[in-house]
């Protein structure tokens, strides 16, 4: 388990430093910065000592040599200043554009995911990776760019001066030093494990809490309130616990370090006050030396608290990697499809969810150019699952699925897709004007494009009763717009682009019946000459479709036109009867 642990985070690092090396030229400026504040920050204790040494002479005090000295400690700390807030800056514009970055890589990899791995995470597990992971892991590495470089140039620097002064002194300060080393690996080590688990945590409290505002109406409406605070009072409680063992851990660097760092001083003091007293050392030899016994071992303080932090940031990178790293959809090929026809053939298609629960078994199917085909069947049966593969959501276990001829599994999906108008059960508007969700098939619509297809859908009313119109602002989440108006809105953007292909999936669910009978002559005018695959469950919409196909349990076993299935005296019929 250790071991497993070591590995992950010398992998994580590893992708770390791969993210920073695009940055290197800025690093080298970076250390060279860093480099240059340690040794203007180092030589101000020996002119401060040499101004103490003028001080203790008797009887010959100079004033203006004195003044001399503290003229150039104050230039020299002046000079130290500017160089950190250069050093800083860089430090955090190489931070936030590696953040940046890796943000980008995990929003993109979102794009490319296939849609299981959508369908089987928890959304808010996802998002909370890609933002408090992200910012955890900004926090950590800022402190890392901040005071990793100074902390390592400054123990280096004050090393080689004290070896200077006294090498005696110097190699009994090196000799303790292994002591805070070792107190901050032990440390380390049990940190990593803790924070990894608090982030987890963390990222399954957003889900619940996403999950509960996204869908308060029905926790409300069945009384669920008491239970669903119980839940999330175990998953805070689960979180305060590994945050509480993280923090302790962690805690325990500054105090442990610092002990060790004060028994080094003293050690310093006594060996110094000896040297003085002795005639082996001047007064301000040993002010140089305490200064740098004192520098030497603050940095130990800082790296090993950079390291609990590192911790932190490792564990957030290791969960950002692990979502940017999950392999993405099979590989598109370049094939395009133009001026398509739209006839649709399944050959032998094979296709389950889970291997262990058979779904749809040897399915095969023609479809005509221009046919109208309706879906029905009990939930649960493939309708749904069917549309997925036409659409290339998922792929296929087995079997060929064919558009004029071409296996859609040559062609690329951005290509296929075109080619196909989805209006489905579940509405989506992205945060933008009625007019931006209006044209998301069709940028370049013109206004009274836009207002034909609204008024072929019966939206343009309700649209022109918004304060702006059509530039009123709308979201998914927060729209004011009915459940059904936002059904009009999205039959609104396939009427204005108006593809080849049709998928309609229960697209008239949240409309009421008389605004129904009008979409459906606006549908049928859409469909006229183009393929069409309709799910349904009012069976009343689709009695004029060419070809009804029944489906039970992941098969067709039924199929024809509305008046041969009621002929047929079958399953269909049973279904048609139910409903009339």
């Amino acid at each position: 388990m250790a071991k497993n642990k070591i590995t992950d985070q010398k992998q994580t690092i590893n992708k770390v430093l791969s993210y920073t090396a695009r940055y290197k030229i800025r690093i080298f400026i970076s250390i060279i910065f860093a480099a240059a504040t340690v040794v203007l920050s180092l030589s101000i204790p020996v002119i401060i000592g040499q101004a103490i040494d003028l001080i203790t002479k008797k009887n010959e005090i100079n004033i203006s040599a004195i003044v001399q000295k503290l003229i150039i400690v104050a230039a020299l700390t002046a000079a130290n200043a500017v160089l950190q807030w250069l050093m800083n800056t860089i430090n955090n514009k190489v931070t936030f554009k590696v953040v940046c970055d890796i943000r980008n890589e995990a929003f993109e990899k979102i794009q490319t995911l296939p849609l299981s791995y959508i369908d089987s995470h928890q959304h808010g597990d996802i998002v909370s990776r890609i933002i408090a992971d992200a910012d955890q892991f900004a926090d950590g590495l800022l402190m890392g760019f901040t005071q990793l470089f100074t902390g390592i140039l400054t123990i280096i620097g004050t090393l080689g001066f004290m070896l200077s002064i006294n090498v005696k002194i110097a190699l009994l300060v090196v000799v303790l030093t292994p002591l805070s080393l070792f107190v901050a690996r032990f440390i380390a080590n049990n940190t990593y494990n803790h924070f990894k688990v608090q982030s987890e945590i963390r990222g399954q409290q957003t889900a619940l809490i996403e999950e509960y505002i996204g869908n308060q109406k029905i926790v409300q409406a069945f009384g669920y309130e008491d239970k669903s605070m119980k839940m999330f009072d175990d998953i805070n409680d689960r979180l305060t616990s590994a945050s509480v063992k993280a923090v302790f851990f962690s805690s325990l660097t500054n105090p442990c370090t610092r002990f060790i760092n004060s028994l080094i001083y003293a050690v310093v003091v006594s060996a110094g006050g000896i040297g003085v007293i002795k005639g082996l050392l001047s007064v301000g030899s040993l002010s140089c030396l305490l200064s740098y016994a004192n520098q030497y071992t603050k940095p130990f303080n800082e790296i090993s608290g950079v390291i609990t932090e590192l911790q932190n940031a490792l564990a957030c990178a290791s969960r950002l990697f692990e979502l940017i790293e999950q392999p993405s959809e099979t590989q598109d090929l370049d094939n395009t499809i133009a001026n398509v026809q739209g006839s649709v053939e399944l050959s032998n298609v094979y296709f389950s969810y889970t291997p262990d629960k058979k779904l749809i078994q040897n399915f095969n199917l023609s479809v005509k150019k221009g046919q109208r085909v309706a879906i029905v069947g009990p939930t649960g049966c493939g309708k749904t699952t069917l549309i997925n593969l036409l659409m290339r959501f998922y792929d296929v276990n087995s079997g060929k699925i064919s558009v004029d001829g071409y296996n859609i599994y040559d062609i690329k999906r951005s290509s296929l897709r075109s080619n196909y108008g989805m209006v489905l059960q579940e509405t989506w508007l992205k945060n933008g004007t009625i007019r931006e969700n209006i044209i998301m098939g069709k940028p370049d619509a013109t206004q009274e494009e836009i207002e034909q297809a609204a008024k072929a859908t019966h939206a343009h009313t309700f649209i022109k009763r918004l304060p702006d119109g059509y530039d009123t602002i709308v979201s998914d989440a927060n729209s004011g717009l009915s459940q059904g108006q936002k059904q009009l809105l999205c039959i609104t953007r396939i009427m204005l682009s108006i593809p080849p292909m049709l998928i309609l999936d229960e697209a008239t669910s949240s409309i009421d019946t008389r605004t129904e009978m009008h979409i459906q002559r606006s549908f049928a005018k859409m469909m006229k000459g183009r393929t069409s695959f309709i799910v349904a469950h009012r069976l009343s919409t689709i009695k004029e479709s060419d070809i009804i196909l029944v489906m039970k349990d992941g098969n067709i076993i039924e199929q024809g036109s509305h008046n041969e299935l009621i002929a047929l005296n079958g399953f269909y019929t049973n279904l048609y009867n139910s409903q009339f």
